[in-house]
């Protein structure tokens, strides 16, 4: 198969992964995902390890493939770093971007309010990824915007899992329209301070995570034993 053809794999697992159908610890079966997609499992190898190499999943010689699955501490200490990405983004962002940088911004947070008042927690997330990717790009720094994409990443799975949390799709809305206006202003240190905050998980906000996360264990080990 092409390398193309193996980025697409690559994509519709990471998809899965993203979206819960496979969740952290889950054993990625190179035979299983095989048929699953009508190849051989040596393309399927080879996107494992693509996805082994953006931290989504580990493997491991005589274990295979499993989807990764981080401490609490490990956890916050990628949140930490970032919320640093985040922050200087949006500060270097505020001095640098252009007219259609701030219009991509402001329509990515326009998309984001239907789902938001629908509750739609799946395509609000979505509409958050490319709010973020905006202001990552505004920056018109390649380097930042390439690094904060592959932590963003990373850590897809559990953003998705926060946005699940009672109110925090409202919450996330209105601290997107926060960031907005202090972009609108130029305030690059308010930017950089809203944005921190927006991301980095402290207090309940971490509790509540990693209640979700134990939750989310729970109900995987009850659908094995079913």
């Amino acid at each position: 198969m092409s390398v193309s053809a193996t980025g697409r794999l690559k994509d519709e697992i990471e998809n899965d992964i993203i979206s819960g159908k496979f969740r952290p610890g889950d054993r990625l079966d190179e035979s299983t995902l095989a048929e699953r997609f009508g190849v051989s499992r040596t393309p399927i190898r080879e996107a494992l390890h693509l996805l082994a190499a953006s931290g989504l999943v580990d493997v491991r010689p005589h274990r295979g493939a499993t989807v990764a699955e981080a401490s609490p501490d490990r956890m916050l200490e990628m949140f930490e770093v970032m919320g640093e990405l985040e922050a200087m983004s949006g500060r270097i962002a505020a001095r640098r971007m252009t007219a259609a940088d701030f219009k991509r911004i402001e329509a990515a947070h326009a998309a984001g309010a239907k789902a938001e008042t629908e509750g739609d927690c799946d395509r609000y997330y979505y509409n958050n990824e490319h709010f973020h990717f905006c202001i990552y790009e505004a920056s018109h720094n390649s380097f930042l915007a390439e690094q904060a994409k592959v932590l963003h990443r990373r850590l897809q799975p559990y953003r998705r899992l926060q946005l699940r949390i009672r109110n925090r799709l409202a919450t996330s809305h209105r601290e997107h329209g926060e960031i907005v206006d202090a972009l609108a202003k130029g305030d690059g240190e308010r930017a950089a301070d809203l944005l921190r905050r927006h991301v980095v998980v402290q207090g309940e906000r971490f509790t509540d995570l990693v209640a979700s996360l134990r939750d989310l264990k729970q109900e995987g080990q009850s659908r094995v034993v079913a």
